[in-house]
């Protein structure tokens, strides 16, 4: 019995040994991170990857939810597809792994600009035919922060302003550009 105990121990203390390296954490932004994440808005899956210590490239896709009010229609939603693209500073991540926090999965505070791009190409969900979404592109700067909640589940919160400028011509915007605000709350799970 004495014998096995001391076996059990020597493997337990082994298999630590080994798996410590995949769970450590080094202060820095993490090689790649897949999440899909849902917010009061819309949902998206995205793919961010390392380009330096502090700092990451993300892409992202999904759906937004869209609101319509109308006279003769009434009022209605319908979701529409995005794309986008931001790099992000991880500013505080080695601040965060020296006080002994967690940085797994990129869980710091990062600033941005984003770039985000709605095409005028399909909508899910019911609306009038006179109501389209206008190829637009968004450019925004942002400040935010990502969490890990266990192993998987993550939360974002941020917040930015910058400008967005429509792209079609059949819908006669020629305006200049817009102020566009961008307030998002997410939640999602990273593999």
């Amino acid at each position: 019995n004495y014998q096995l105990m001391k076996l059990r121990s020597f493997a337990i203390a082994m298999a630590f040994f080994l798996a410590a390296p995949l769970f450590a954490q080094e202060g820095t932004v993490e090689k790649s991170v897949i999440s899909i994440q849902a917010g009061p808005i819309g949902f998206w899956g995205n793919y961010e990857a390392r380009l330096g210590n502090k700092w990451a490239l993300r892409a992202e896709g999904g759906f937004d939810l869209w609101f319509y009010n109308t006279y003769f229609d009434g009022k209605g939603n319908f979701l529409a597809p995005s794309v986008s693209i931001e790099p992000r500073w991880y500013y505080n991540i080695e601040k965060r792994h020296n006080k002994g926090k967690n940085t797994q999965k990129n869980s710091a505070n990062f600033v941005t600009v984003a770039v985000e791009y709605f095409p005028d190409a399909f909508v899910i969900g019911g609306k009038p035919s006179y109501i389209s979404v206008p190829n637009q592109i968004s450019v925004i700067p942002k400040w935010g922060m990502r969490r890990m909640i266990g192993s998987h589940f993550n939360y974002e919160l941020g917040a930015g302003l910058g400008f967005v400028s429509y792209l079609s011509d059949k819908d006669n915007l020629k305006s200049p550009p817009d102020a566009a605000l961008d307030l998002h709350i997410r939640l999602g799970y990273t593999f």
